[in-house]
C-alpha cells in the first residue's frame, strides 16, 4: 500500500505559538492519516519535490513508499 509522509508546517508553528509538542509528521494512506514524532521506513522510498503540484494538504515536499512504516507517536 502506498504511503505518503510529510511534515505539517502548520503544526510546527502552532506548537511554537502555544508552547505544545503535538506530533508533526503525517503518514498518509488511502485508509488513514497517522500522526507521529518519528517515522521509520523499513525499505525503499523516494523523496518528491513538486512545487507546481503540491499535495491537497499543501505539502510541496514529501516521501513516498510502499515499504512498511513504523510510526512512533509517543514523546
Amino acid at each position: 500500500m502506498k504511503k505518503v509522509i510529510h511534515i505539517n508546517q502548520h503544526k510546527i508553528k502552532a506548537n511554537i505559538k502555544k508552547d505544545k509538542v503535538d506530533p508533526v509528521i503525517t503518514v498518509k494512506t488511502y485508509k488513514s492519516n497517522d500522526y507521529c514524532y518519528e517515522a521509520v521506513i523499513e525499505g525503499p522510498c523516494r523523496v518528491v519535490y513538486s512545487p507546481d503540484k503540491p499535495l491537497s494538504c499543501g505539502a510541496r515536499v514529501w516521501i513516498e513508499t510502499e515499504s512498511e512504516v513504523t510510526c512512533i507517536d509517543d514523546k
